[in-house]
């Protein structure tokens, strides 16, 4: 990799240097909605007697604790720790070309092993979140959720794995649950986040991004309601979602972009129990904001010249695609290639409004608009 460029592999806490020589590639992805996930390759070949480089290697088996750690000169981070999950070795004709490859995932992994029938009575989301993550020796970073399920009411049942039954509760919250290193998130996107340093496009010697493509869909964006019967008085509950209080990340959403006359798309939610208009309420509202992303895109950044990691979870400001759309973006999706040539990350966005909001800061300082957006 180039000199400012740099990794280190730790397997169960020991740097594996003396594997290097033979290392192909290494690509880790990072995902809002998955699992985190890298792939190591190895070249290896035949040394004798049936034999190859590697393959009996005790530190690439599985569950194997694997942290991966990449930065620009003297920085450092971690991009992702976790366990083997796939050894994947391919033997070609051409021994020579032969490689081992080793998949893993983050420590979410490990909550995704056993389905249980389990009753939480008496607790509230969170409460349930700090709960299991701790069961795992995770630090649960958590916020706290109003609605305790009152055991004479409804009880919240659970049917499926840790991470899967999290995931389940997070979405009826609006929140994002994931694993990082050792820590458990179960909370709100961070929207309101300082943006990561600026991406730009076709903008001289700021430019840092090799390729962008967009996708504006007025699809998506609809009015969520939701209908129950009360459980103690048969009465009909009744919940809407017609506006955001998320953070808008452009001056115009998809509402006011439709044209004269034309209603908003409505949608009802069905087949889901709640214990009352609260949660009815929390559920409709977590819906129509993931709604509300209308505007996506992806790209791929020339890792050198932007001299930073890219993370997903979190802000970043794109200028050079024209006033409508140059702005901030929720990053979705980054994955990180790292090869002999130097490191590359692919990553994907996601906006819920279009137009600058004036906020912004364009110059990667924080002197508001300066620096020109086009």
């Amino acid at each position: 990799m180039p000199e400012n460029e740099n990794f280190i592999i730790e397997i169960e806490g020991t740097e594996i240097d003396d594997l290097y020589p033979d290392l192909n590639h290494v690509e880790i992805e990072l995902d809002e909605e998955l699992a985190g996930l890298f792939r190591i390759q190895f070249a290896t070949g035949q040394s004798g007697e049936g034999l190859w480089w590697h393959l009996d290697d005790d530190r690439l088996q599985i569950w194997k604790e694997v942290a991966i750690r990449a930065g620009f000169g003297d920085g450092m981070e971690e991009v992702i720790s976790g366990v083997i999950t796939h050894v994947k070795p391919v033997f070609e004709t051409d021994a020579a070309q032969s490689t081992l490859e080793i998949w893993g995932m983050d420590r979410s992994v490990l909550m995704d092993r056993e389905e249980k029938l389990k009753d939480w009575p008496n607790k509230t989301d969170s409460d349930i979140a700090t709960e299991i993550f701790g069961n795992y020796g995770l630090t649960p970073e958590v916020e706290a959720t109003d609605i305790v399920h009152d055991e004479a009411v409804s009880t919240v049942i659970q049917r499926e794995t840790d991470i899967q039954f999290l995931k389940r509760l997070a979405l009826r919250n609006g929140f994002e649950c994931y694993v990082e290193g050792t820590t458990g998130y179960f909370r709100p996107p961070q929207i309101d986040a300082a943006p990561q340093p600026l991406l730009a496009l076709h903008f001289g010697a700021e430019s840092n991004v090799t390729q962008f493509s967009l996708d504006v869909n007025g699809l998506n964006p609809a009015n969520i309601e939701m209908l129950q019967v009360d459980r103690s008085n048969k009465e009909i509950l009744e919940a809407v979602a017609a506006s955001s209080r998320q953070t808008a990340l452009g001056q115009a959403d998809a509402e006011s972009l439709l044209g004269s006359g034309m209603p908003p798309g409505r949608f009802f939610i069905g087949k889901n129990a709640t214990t009352g208009n609260p949660e009815m309420s929390a559920l409709c509202q977590g819906l129509y904001h993931e709604a509300a992303w209308f505007v996506t895109g992806e790209g791929t950044i020339a890792g050198g010249q932007y001299g930073h990691l890219l993370k997903p979870r979190g802000t970043v400001t794109i200028k050079g695609i024209g006033e409508t759309h140059s702005g901030i973006y929720y990053v979705t999706q980054v994955t990180h290639r790292m090869t002999a040539e130097g490191l590359t990350q692919s990553f994907k966005v996601k906006r819920n409004g279009i137009m600058p909001t004036g906020t912004e800061d364009f110059s990667g300082e924080s002197s508001g608009l300066s620096g020109g957006l086009l």
